[in-house]
């Protein structure tokens, strides 16, 4: 509790700058919230050649929209729910399906059963024979991580790379914590199932 109002002092602090024109201090929030942002427009669009251009008009609408962020949420999930919406925009104003996956209620139960990504996440501890094997693992779950829909990829890199809570997520997608729970298990089995048919379950031990 402590720590969390020790960044929301610093967040304060930060957005009080920015807002008195203090370029240093926007190029600080830039620095420290870009790698979520990458993150998100990078997933959600694919990575496709309008990326960099979106990550441009979020910060901008951020800037534009700071004014009136009220420290009702870390500054950093708040830029995130930007980032979100920005990127919903944009594949709507090209037709691309936001969410294709079919989610049951029983997945929620399941959620916190073995992850079934986590096996090929840290090579550090694996046999050094086993590391190209698992390095090719990875290329192939990227590829895969693709043809998830930009919902699902948004939210396996939230909790996943950046670390974000459930309800972290919950306020940056603007869904419940149990839908986010069953998304987040639905793109793990997708990912698993993936794997699984690739190659054979004893080689990813």
């Amino acid at each position: 509790m402590l720590g969390q109002n020790v960044n929301n002092d610093k967040d304060r602090e930060l957005v009080e700058q920015v807002l008195k024109r203090d370029d240093e201090a926007f190029r600080v929030l830039i620095k420290d919230n870009q790698r979520l942002v990458f993150s998100i427009v990078f997933k959600m669009l694919n990575n496709n050649a309008d990326s960099k251009d979106v990550c441009q008009d979020i910060f901008i609408k951020v800037y534009q929209s700071l004014p009136g962020f009220n420290f009702n949420s870390k500054l950093s999930t708040w830029i995130a729910r930007i980032a979100y919406n920005t990127c919903i925009n944009h594949l709507r104003k090209h037709k691309i399906q936001l969410l294709d996956d079919v989610i049951h209620s029983s997945d929620e139960e399941r959620i916190d059963e073995n992850n079934p990504i986590d096996f090929i996440e840290d090579t550090n501890a694996i046999r050094p024979d086993k590391v190209l094997y698992l390095n090719e693992m990875k290329q192939h779950l990227e590829v895969e991580m693709q043809l998830l829909s930009p919902v699902l990829r948004t939210i396996l890199v939230l909790y996943h790379q950046e670390e974000r809570s459930y309800e972290e997520i919950a306020e940056i997608v603007k869904i419940p914590i149990g839908t986010v729970k069953s998304y987040l298990f639905r793109a793990r089995s997708n990912l698993k199932n993936s794997i699984l048919k690739k190659y054979k379950k004893e080689d990813l031990l």
